[in-house]
C-alpha cells in the first residue's frame, strides 16, 4: 500500500442548500408589506390626541393616502377613486362570500384615510361618499401627535 495516494472528502452540500433556500422562503411570505402601501410623502396633519387604530379584525383595513390635490395613490401610483374603491369592496365580498359570512350591507372593515395636511375637506368628503357607496362605513383619519 502506498501512503502517496491520497483521496479528498467533499461535504454533501445538499442539506446545506435546502436550508438557505427554505429561510429565503420562510422570510419572503413574511416579510410585511403593510408599510410599503403607506405614502410617506404626506404630510398628516398634526393632531394632539391621536391615536394609532386598534383593529383586531380578520380582514386587513382598506388604506387610502390622499395627496394635495386630492388623488388616491397606491403603492406610489395614481388610481381613480371609483373603480379602486369597487374593486377592493368586491375582493372583501368575494372573500366574505367564501368564509360563509353576509355580503350585504356595511363591509365589516374600516376605511383608514391618510390625507395630506393641505388637502381640502371636500376631496376627502368626496372619497368619503364613494366609500359609503361601496359598503364602507367605518372611517379612520390619519394624523400625527405633536411629538412625530
Amino acid at each position: 500500500m502506498s501512503g502517496s495516494h491520497s483521496e479528498t472528502a467533499e461535504p454533501d452540500l445538499t442539506p446545506m442548500l435546502d436550508m438557505v433556500f427554505q429561510l429565503v422562503t420562510f422570510f419572503m411570505l413574511v416579510i410585511n408589506f403593510k408599510g410599503a402601501a403607506l405614502d410617506q410623502a404626506l404630510q398628516l396633519p398634526v393632531l394632539g390626541s391621536a391615536r394609532p387604530l386598534e383593529w383586531k379584525g380578520e380582514y386587513e383595513p382598506l388604506v387610502l393616502n390622499i395627496d394635495a390635490d386630492g388623488h388616491i395613490k397606491v403603492y406610489g401610483t395614481v388610481v381613480d377613486p371609483e373603480k379602486h374603491i369597487a374593486r377592493e369592496a368586491a375582493e372583501l365580498k368575494a372573500q366574505l362570500k367564501a368564509a360563509g359570512q353576509p355580503t350585504t350591507g356595511e363591509l365589516p372593515v374600516p376605511v383608514v384615510m391618510r390625507s395630506d395636511k393641505g388637502t381640502k375637506f371636500h376631496l376627502v368628503n368626496r372619497v368619503i361618499q364613494i366609500c359609503q357607496e361601496n359598503g364602507y362605513q367605518q372611517f379612520s383619519l390619519s394624523a400625527m401627535t405633536g411629538k412625530e
